[in-house]
C-alpha cells in the first residue's frame, strides 16, 4: 500500500475527534461513552465484530466492579446485556493446600461491608453482544472492522488508512489493542515485562448447592483459585466461573485431564462448600505475566487498558483497571468537547497520564506482592499471611476500605 497522503479515487474519508484502535471491552466502551456525549468517534479492529460473538457458552466471564458498572451504564452498554449479570455479595478469602481443609484464619467480606454488591459477573459473550449492539446503534460511531490499517501521527492530527480505501482523520488516537499493542510499538513506547511462570486455567462449573451470590478466593501454593458466581441457566441453574492459577507445566497438565480427573482436582481445591462440582464448557489456559508502559502518551496518542498495563489476575482487577482508564480519559475528553478544546493537546494527555499511571502502578505493585506472598508454601510466610487475613477480618473499617478500593467507587 502506498504511504502517499494524496487522495485516491476509491477513498471514503471520515473526520472524527477520536479514533480508537481495538474494539475489545475497553476500546468499545470508550467509543460508546464518548458517542453518548455527541463526540464523533471511529473504532478500528482487525477482526469483524460479529465474529467476536460466540453463541456457545465457553466458560469465560468478567468480574465487573461497581465503578465499572457505572461506566457501562453511562455508555449505554449495560442495558443491552442479553442476560442479567450476577451480583457478588459475599467474598470468602482462605489459605491452604489442595485436598486439605483451609486455614481456620479466614477473611470474609459480607453484605454489611458495602451498600451495594462488590461487583457483578457477566459472561464474556454477553458483554460482547452488548458492546456490538451499542456500537452499531450509535449514529456518530464509524466502525472499521475488519480492517488492516496504517497510521500516521503528526502535531496537526492523525490519519488512519485502511487497505480498502477508507480513511479516517482524527485529532486523537487511542491505543486499546491489548498487551501486544502494535500501536504502542509503532509509537516507540517501551514496556517492562514481568513473567510469573504461572498460567491461569479459566472454565465454568455447575454445582450441587446454590452459590447465594458468594465468591471464593482460595490461596494455594501454586497460585490463587477463585470461584465466582454466575447467573444460572435452565440447563445449569447453579453456575460459577473458575479462575485457577498454577505453575505453567502443572496448569497445562491439569487442563488436559479427562473430565473425571479434572473434576476431582477442582473438588480438591474448592472443597465441599458448593457440594459436588462438574466442569462445563471449554477450558482456557493463559500464560500469566505483568507489564507496564514507560509512559501512556505520545504525540496525538494515549494508551488505555492492556496496551498501557497488565497485572496478575490475583485480585480480579485487570479489566476494571482498564475501565478506570476509560473513566478518566472520557471525562477529560468530554470536558474538552464541551469547551471546544483540542482533544489531542499535550496538556490533556499530560493530565490523563498524571491521573492514571501512578494509581495503576500501585495496583501493579500490590498484585505482584500479593502473588509473591501467597503463591508459595513457605511456613513462615503462611503463618504471616494467615495472621494478616485474620487481623483484617476483625477490623470492619479496614475491611470496608479494601472493599471501596476494589469496587472503584
Amino acid at each position: 500500500m502506498s504511504d502517499s497522503n494524496e487522495p485516491q479515487a476509491n477513498q471514503t474519508v471520515t473526520d472524527v475527534s477520536v479514533c480508537i484502535i481495538g474494539a475489545g471491552p475497553v476500546g468499545a466502551t470508550l467509543a460508546c461513552r464518548l458517542a453518548r456525549e455527541g463526540i464523533p468517534v471511529a473504532i478500528v479492529d482487525r477482526a469483524a465484530l460479529p465474529q467476536m460473538e460466540n453463541p456457545e457458552f465457553d466458560g469465560r466471564a468478567y468480574a465487573i466492579a461497581a465503578g465499572s458498572k457505572n461506566l457501562l451504564e453511562e455508555a449505554g452498554v449495560w442495558e443491552h446485556l442479553p442476560q442479567i449479570a450476577c451480583p457478588i455479595e459475599d467474598i470468602l478469602v482462605t489459605d491452604g493446600r489442595p485436598g486439605e481443609p483451609p486455614s481456620p484464619m479466614s477473611l470474609e467480606f459480607t453484605r454489611e461491608d458495602a451498600s451495594q454488591p462488590f461487583g457483578w459477573m457477566a459472561e464474556a459473550r454477553a458483554l460482547r453482544v452488548a458492546l456490538n449492539a451499542t456500537l452499531h446503534n450509535a449514529s456518530n460511531i464509524t466502525v472499521l472492522a475488519p480492517a488492516d490499517v496504517t497510521i500516521a501521527r503528526s502535531e496537526d492530527g492523525v490519519t488512519v488508512r485502511a487497505k480498502d480505501g477508507r480513511v479516517v482523520h482524527a485529532r486523537l488516537l487511542i491505543a486499546a489493542d491489548g498487551r501486544a499493542s502494535r500501536t504502542r510499538s509503532q509509537a516507540g513506547i517501551p514496556i517492562t515485562k514481568l513473567p510469573y511462570g504461572q498460567s491461569g486455567i479459566v472454565c465454568a462449573i455447575t454445582h450441587e448447592f446454590p452459590h447465594d451470590n458468594g465468591a471464593l478466593e482460595h490461596f494455594l501454593p501454586g497460585g490463587p483459585f477463585a470461584q465466582l458466581p454466575m447467573t444460572g441457566t435452565a440447563e445449569h441453574p447453579n453456575l460459577s466461573a473458575v479462575v485457577w492459577s498454577e505453575k505453567d507445566a502443572t496448569a497445562q497438565r491439569l487442563a488436559a485431564l479427562p473430565d473425571h480427573a479434572f473434576k476431582r482436582e477442582l473438588q480438591r481445591r474448592i472443597g465441599d462448600r458448593l457440594g459436588e462440582v462438574t466442569p462445563v464448557g471449554r477450558r482456557w489456559v493463559y500464560p500469566l505475566s505483568a507489564q507496564y508502559a514507560q509512559h501512556y502518551t505520545a504525540t496525538r496518542l494515549a494508551l488505555t487498558g492492556d496496551a498501557a498495563h497488565g497485572i496478575h489476575p490475583i485480585a480480579g482487577q485487570g479489566l476494571n483497571l482498564g475501565f478506570r482508564d476509560v473513566i478518566v480519559l472520557s471525562a477529560l475528553l468530554i470536558e474538552a468537547h464541551r469547551k471546544g478544546e483540542d482533544p489531542g493537546s499535550p496538556a490533556l494527555l499530560t493530565r490523563y497520564q498524571r491521573q492514571c499511571r501512578p494509581t495503576n502502578m500501585l495496583m501493579f505493585a500490590a498484585t505482584d506482592a500479593l502473588d509473591r506472598l501467597f503463591s508459595n508454601d513457605n511456613p513462615v510466610l503462611r503463618l504471616a499471611r494467615d495472621v494478616g487475613i485474620a487481623t483484617v477480618n476483625r477490623m470492619p473499617r479496614l475491611r470496608k476500605a479494601f472493599v471501596r478500593h476494589a469496587m472503584g467507587i
